[in-house]
């Protein structure tokens, strides 16, 4: 039948190269292993949608390759000193700082805010990379690469006396490749005062000390004391835990302009082989408009949190193609856990006919075709979802259902999904979970009824009920939702 897993062909994988504009075979620069590098934070700040859903992206791209029997390596740098993390700091010793960390050290700001990244991306299942390089700690690699670009005529210090290093542009005849453009239509690049530059795209390599800056935020290099600029710090990083050919750079489409266009001058022109596919995910955007706190249209990982389980937060961030842009809409999270609370509920149904080692639970092949092509999640979701809709006849009808639930397993499991499910009984789940939520969402509706009529002893009488069973209800613009206290 043609729900039943069967055994997997030969494997082809093929990916979108944003260098090329392409979709290209896959073949590994080391047979049998996949060596990944994606842009990570700059922690200047809490995580907003778009970083979740890169990392996320790149997440479900490392699972499905080791499915597929890849040794993967994966590195995610974090970004912990640029202009706005050092700039924040600075605004933290000022006598009016209102804020909740006064005189609070740059590094120890950035650091702050990494273990709030680090927390948003446990959450919500995503694996750790293999390595978590900072940018800090790398300065050696840093100078090293600047020289191999000053001896091979492709950098230069600062024409004035401000300690900068730039990339001269002009000297390579392939930069503007990623990006296809042409050096005389780029916007000059804003890094570092253009005095000091022979033209005004010139990108900054090494950044010089700057009055007012924090005294520790600085390095001796042999070219004055300083900072890295921000492009250096990736190609130090990836050359150093990837080599200098590695098989894929990914990031958010926002990244490729300047950041990796100036990326692959500084490494290729180096002389590193650098990148072999270059993979960008799209945006998110909210009801067709790009996000903006200034018109608040925005929403944060932690408003998805409060009002999705973490299951259904990654199921919804995770559903569409990697390359096209997410819409977010008041309607989405809820839509997305109608749809994954399906799948839950058939495989806590199903989990004493599942066979007893996971490895045992194989994929379908249409499945496996939908990831192998550019990591196409649509359709890989639209064979979980048949898959799942077959079991529950299966079950509906008395019949055998077990291959259809080690498939759904196995599909779910390779997204990152079961780790977020409840399907051991530890918790409400599947059946029961709909049904308890059907019940608390009648009584919210009342109680939504009840406070529009400004009749606020019902609605708090109604909270109260609904606390005294262990379950909090939070209120926001979008309504009320509730959660299991732990």
């Amino acid at each position: 039948m043609g729900a039943v897993p069967r055994k997997l062909g030969t494997v082809t994988m093929r990916f979108y190269d944003s260098a090329t504009s392409s979709i290209r075979d896959f073949e590994p620069v080391v047979p049998g292993e996949a060596r990944i590098y994606y842009c990570g934070a700059t922690v200047q700040g809490e995580p907003h949608v778009g970083h979740i859903r890169s990392a996320l992206v790149f997440d479900q791209l490392a699972r499905w390759m080791r499915y597929r029997g890849f040794k993967v390596t994966t590195v995610r740098n974090v970004t912990d000193i640029d202009d706005k993390i050092l700039a924040k700091s600075v605004e933290s010793a000022q006598p009016t700082y209102a804020g909740e960390h006064p005189n609070e050290q740059w590094w120890a700001l950035a650091y702050r805010y990494e273990k709030v990244f680090a927390r948003a991306y446990a959450t919500l299942g995503i694996d750790p990379p293999t390595y978590e390089p900072r940018a800090t700690g790398h300065i050696p690699e840093m100078f090293e690469l600047i020289q191999r670009l000053i001896d091979r005529g492709h950098a230069y210090p600062a024409l004035d006396d401000s300690g900068d290093v730039y990339f001269d542009v002009r000297s390579w005849e392939h930069y503007g490749a990623l990006t296809r453009q042409s050096v005389d239509d780029m916007q000059d690049s804003a890094d570092a005062d253009p005095r000091g530059k022979r033209d005004p795209r010139d990108f900054a390599l090494w950044k010089g000390y700057k009055e007012g800056e924090p005294v520790t935020a600085a390095w001796d290099s042999p070219w004055g004391r300083g900072r890295p600029g921000w492009h250096l710090e990736c190609s130090a990083m990836a050359g150093k835990y990837l080599g200098k050919r590695f098989d894929i750079h990914g990031g958010g489409l926002d990244l490729r302009f300047p950041h990796h266009e100036n990326e692959l001058a500084q490494s290729t022109a180096a002389g590193d082989d650098f990148a072999n596919f270059w993979m960008h995910n799209g945006m998110v955007t909210y009801e067709g408009e790009k996000m903006s706190k200034s018109i608040g249209n925005t929403i944060s990982p932690v408003q998805m949190l409060q009002q999705a389980r973490p299951l259904v937060v990654r199921y919804y961030l995770g559903s569409a193609h990697y390359r096209s842009v997410l819409d977010y809409r008041p309607t989405s999270l809820e839509e997305a856990r109608v749809a994954i609370e399906r799948v839950e509920a058939f495989l806590a149904a199903t989990s004493e006919l599942m066979a007893p080692n996971p490895q045992e639970r194989r994929v379908p092949q249409d499945f496996a075709d939908a990831l192998d092509d550019d990591m196409n999640i649509p359709r890989a979701l639209a064979v979980l979802h048949e898959q799942t809709r077959a079991g529950n006849a299966a079950l509906a009808a008395g019949t055998d259902a077990s291959e259809y639930a080690n498939a759904v397993w196995a599909m779910a499991n390779v997204l990152g999904l079961t780790s977020l499910m409840n399907l051991d009984g530890s918790g409400a789940s599947g059946t029961e979970h709909q049904a308890l939520d059907a019940l608390i969402h009648t009584i919210l509706e009342q109680r939504a009824s009840a406070r529009a009529e400004k009749d606020w002893a019902t609605a708090d009488r109604m909270r109260d009920v609904l606390a005294a069973a262990g379950i909090t209800v939070k209120d926001g613009a979008q309504g009320s939702t509730w959660s299991l206290n732990a």
